[in-house]
């Protein structure tokens, strides 16, 4: 029902003071997007004002709504609506837009600004992020509502652009959306026909209606995306469906109120310039100065009041839940929190315990498997999955239910995502933001490529995402060197914030996993391997060690002449070596770096009592060497592989590429040779 208005505070007169704040932001700036928040003002207005559940004093209530705005370079559209709304984003916050130290970035930061939901700007991304948290929103629902006591029982809104939809992974996550039906979803799509090159009709022609169909969607319109009783209606139409997500097709006309460039890509992403404003001012009777809102504008959108008392009723509601439902109404409280199960210290010491015993051969990809038949009964916010790759991820546990195997009255906590690894990695991100869940999935290690950036978003968003990447090298062997990655480790390690596990056995593989748990500040990513790894133990204080990113797994009798540096599957070849170079009377210290990020946070002194500075180091990991050069400098040595691998048994192509015991006992015992002047006869 929309909100009855005075003369002065027209539903348009409304939405234009989110356009001339955002045409005055990006005036004063010199930059940034004006066309977008002046076209889809009107969808805005509508939407927050009548439809939208939120509390501005409040920005993290657990049952508000979620709003993403999906094309992020229309940054000051949502920062409009959260100044005019009483979030804490002053007016000076807009009038500082875009510049150092503001709240008010060229687009959506979470945990920057207060009522942004998440980062957006690689297009696409955010309608992704939004299935999470609509996908999220079923499943807590499906665990903590009863009959009459629904506490988990709010919408996603998401608004994308013609850039959104053109990326690939809106196929990925629109299809995907469709199969859960997330009838909680609703998207807008601002259908104006521009992009930066101009209209779009050169390179993007879908039937998008037909597409959204196609994926299981309820699709609206087009509907005139300037007409606010159009928009009501449509939005109405789309809440009364219970049993799919929602497409709202508003056609709107870029930078509409602008005289001379509305419906151009002159208005994409450039400011209006003095003229064009003052006309723009004229054009829709705006008489204000720039950022002045008046009095009955600023009453007429303040949402303090309505939010405070929809937050008052749920909160209302909790109280009696709490009371009828004590321990799931605590759970939910701590998930919600982020915190871990109150027994989660004694959950750690056992899991570690019960790795530390392992003996033999285990893949580090099956110790893995084993850490999760541990920790799913007991971590019940954990939702794991794969990219159509199970069976070889190794991904579900003994306590894993899939969504398309659950019965009615079970909550999943195993998504199948198909083959859709950026998708997959996105959703993630959505779901670790909504809240209560911790989200991990897996795929190859080589196809991080494919969600790559949705790791970086992760990592700079700081959620806690765990990323299971197996097949960690060309050790998987004959699927060659398409399926073996080289430089992949590597790569991700140089994305800030983001811990990179690389295990050698079982104790390694369960700290990671616990530590990735803990961890609430960004994501981890584990590296496993295909092939069975020999097993270390668990003597003296390894496992608080292995926390630490990189210690002495097996010191030398005498003073160490050499380090020997290795990661997961290369460890095993590191302690054989060892054994053949004491033969010889070559005392060596072998280090394990199952991650270099927690080892790089390390103090100076731990770093240097574990690589001992004056001792040559040699470096060895089945993947791209130059990051290692960091740790052995000019003089050390790095065994890795610089090219691409080949088919064959894992055992020929290590034998192939010189990632041997014997290649490596040569290798030291000629670093050693010439640090020590010796002519290499020992």
């Amino acid at each position: 029902m929309s909100q009855v208005l005075c003369a002065t505070t027209t539903r348009r007169t409304l939405a234009n003071a989110i356009r001339f704040l955002a045409i005055d932001a990006v005036e004063k700036a010199k930059s940034g997007h004006p066309g977008a928040p002046m076209g889809m003002a009107d969808i805005a207005e509508v939407l927050w004002r009548d439809h939208l559940k939120h509390n501005p004093a409040n920005p993290h209530w657990a049952d508000r709504d979620r709003f993403v705005l999906s094309n992020g370079h229309g940054s000051m559209l949502i920062y409009a609506l959260l100044h005019l709304s009483g979030y804490e984003l002053s007016l000076d916050e807009l009038k500082n837009f875009r510049q150092l130290g503001s709240k008010t970035a060229g687009h959506p930061e979470v945990g920057h600004t207060p009522g942004i939901e998440t980062t957006t700007g690689p297009l696409g991304q955010g309608l992704t992020n939004a299935v999470g948290m609509a996908l999220a929103e079923k499943l807590l629902a499906k665990r903590y509502n009863r009959p009459g006591l629904d506490i988990v029982d709010h919408r996603t809104w998401v608004f994308v652009g013609d850039g959104c939809l053109m990326e690939g992974i809106s196929h990925e996550a629109a299809s995907l959306a469709g199969v859960w039906g997330l009838d909680k979803l609703t998207c807008f799509y601002d259908d104006n026909g521009i992009s930066i090159d101009g209209h779009v009709a050169g390179w993007f022609r879908d039937d998008t209606a037909a597409r959204f169909r196609a994926y299981g969607w309820h699709v609206v319109g087009p509907v005139d995306g300037h007409d606010a009783s159009a928009l009501a209606a449509a939005i109405d139409e789309a809440k009364a469906v219970s049993d799919k997500p929602s497409l709202i097709i508003c056609r709107t006309q870029i930078g509409w109120g602008s005289p001379n460039k509305v419906g151009s890509h002159d208005v994409h992403g450039a400011p209006l310039g003095a003229d064009e404003v003052a006309a723009t001012r004229a054009a829709l009777g705006w008489p204000h100065a720039p950022f002045e809102i008046p009095a009955e504008i600023r009453q007429a959108w303040d949402a303090h009041a309505k939010g405070g008392a929809s937050e008052g009723q749920w909160q209302a509601r909790f109280t009696v839940y709490r009371m009828k439902f004590p321990a799931e109404a605590a759970e939910f409280e701590r998930t919600q929190g982020g915190a871990l199960p109150n027994n989660w210290a004694d959950i750690r010491r056992d899991l570690l315990a019960s790795a530390g015993n392992k003996e033999g051969g285990i893949a580090s990809r099956k110790s893995s498997q084993n850490c999760l038949d541990f920790l799913i009964e007991r971590v019940p916010e954990l939702l794991g999955g794969s990219a159509d790759l199970t069976g070889s991820n190794l991904t579900a546990g003994k306590g894993s239910v899939a969504w398309h195997n659950a019965a009615v009255d079970v909550t999943a906590n195993y998504i199948s995502y198909g083959v859709r690894e950026f998708g997959m990695a996105a959703i993630m991100n959505g779901v670790a933001l909504h809240g209560g869940m911790i989200p991990y999935g897996g795929t190859f290690a080589v196809f991080s490529d494919y969600s790559r950036n949705a790791i970086r978003m992760s990592a700079l968003m700081q959620q806690r995402v765990v990323h299971v990447l197996t097949h960690d090298s060309i050790g998987l062997g004959e699927d060659g060197p398409t399926h073996q990655p080289v430089e992949h480790v590597g790569s991700l390690r140089l994305i800030p914030g983001l811990d990179v596990w690389r295990p050698c056995d079982e104790l390694e593989t369960a700290v990671a996993w616990a530590d990735a748990l803990e961890r609430r500040d960004g994501p981890s990513a584990l590296f496993l391997s295909r092939q069975n790894l020999p097993q270390c133990g668990n003597r003296g204080s390894r496992a608080a060690d292995i926390s630490r990113g990189g210690y002495v797994l097996s010191d030398s009798a005498t003073p160490a002449q050499a380090v020997i540096i290795a990661t997961g599957s290369e460890v095993g070849l590191a302690l054989t070596a060892q054994e053949q170079l004491a033969t010889m009377g070559i005392a060596v210290r072998v280090v394990s770096m199952p991650c270099c990020e927690r080892f790089d946070r390390q103090q100076a002194s731990w770093k240097k009592s574990v690589l001992l500075p004056d001792v040559p180091r040699i470096a060895i990991e089945a993947a791209h060497p130059d990051p290692w050069r960091k740790y052995v400098g000019l003089d050390g040595e790095v065994l890795g592989l610089a090219r691409f691998g080949e088919s064959a048994p894992a055992p020929a192509l290590y034998e192939r590429f010189g990632l041997t015991v014997a290649q490596l006992t040569r290798v030291v015992i000629e670093t050693v040779a010439r640090e020590s002047g010796n002519d290499g006869d020992f």
